[in-house]
């Protein structure tokens, strides 16, 4: 398969949704998600606009990935660690490899490292208050 670069939201709904199938299946994070999400078809909708949002420059986005990552971690009694990220970010990278390539692509990679270590702080931030 002749892989190409992120360039529409099919191209993005694609990665979260391949994506999150494997984060539904992986026996360290997916019952941080399987036990919170009600409705994926919404949620992936949701994680699309974020992405879109966040690669293409638009504003369809209105949700708070902070308040929500500071959230699943409180629920679950501030379990989360780096590796826990660290796992989240090389399914990512899994995901984006065997889908695309490109800058769209590299820039997914890059914006996904930071997001996740912007959280990754927040988070134990979150822990003191």
């Amino acid at each position: 398969m002749e892989k190409k670069d992120l360039k529409t939201r099919a191209d993005v709904y694609l990665l979260v949704s391949s994506f999150y199938d494997k984060i539904r299946e992986d026996k360290e994070l997916g019952p941080f998600f399987n036990n919170l999400i009600q409705d994926w078809p919404a949620h992936i909708e949701n994680l699309t606009d974020f992405w879109e949002s966040s690669l293409f420059l638009k504003t369809r986005y209105l949700g708070n990935p902070l308040e929500a990552h500071v959230k699943v971690d409180r629920e679950n009694n501030h379990c989360i660690t780096e590796r826990h990220f660290g796992l989240w970010l090389n399914l990512w990278f899994e995901t984006i490899n065997e889908l695309f390539e490109g800058d769209y692509a590299e820039n997914a990679k890059h914006r996904a490292r930071k997001m996740g270590t912007f959280l990754y702080m927040k988070i134990f931030e979150a822990r003191q208050q």
